[in-house]
């Protein structure tokens, strides 16, 4: 995991229905959900959607997830697709390292996800 990042967003609601079931596939949950902010974690705040009040939100970003396993990278990777998110780069080992598994997708902004076992 990384301590946090926020990612601005169109709309936060349409957001929440790709990571809230694509994020607990590797044990991270909804903590707290306010306003304009939904923040997602395990034991502490971590991952935050905002919903943008610009109408420009054209900054894209890459996410790195941890997983604890290959198995967990293939059911996210599944799972993110079922949730409608994109392709970006099916489940398998990546240049990065011997074992640098790894499966990227891209949600419904834009944004490059990826979910990485190191093992």
């Amino acid at each position: 995991m990384f301590d946090h990042i926020l990612l601005n967003v169109s709309n936060r609601k349409e957001s929440m229905k790709f990571y809230t079931p694509v994020l607990q596939i590797l044990g991270i949950k909804a903590l707290y959900d306010q306003d304009k902010y939904t923040a997602y974690g395990t034991d502490r705040f971590h991952f935050w959607l905002r919903e943008s009040e610009s109408k420009d939100v054209t900054r894209k970003a890459h996410l790195a997830f941890s997983a604890a396993s290959r198995k967990e990278v293939d059911e996210f990777y599944e799972t993110a697709l079922a949730s409608g998110g994109k392709s970006n780069g099916a489940p398998g080992l990546r240049e990065h390292g011997p074992s640098y598994y790894a499966a990227y997708v891209l949600d419904s902004e834009g944004n490059n996800i990826e979910a990485v076992c190191n093992k």
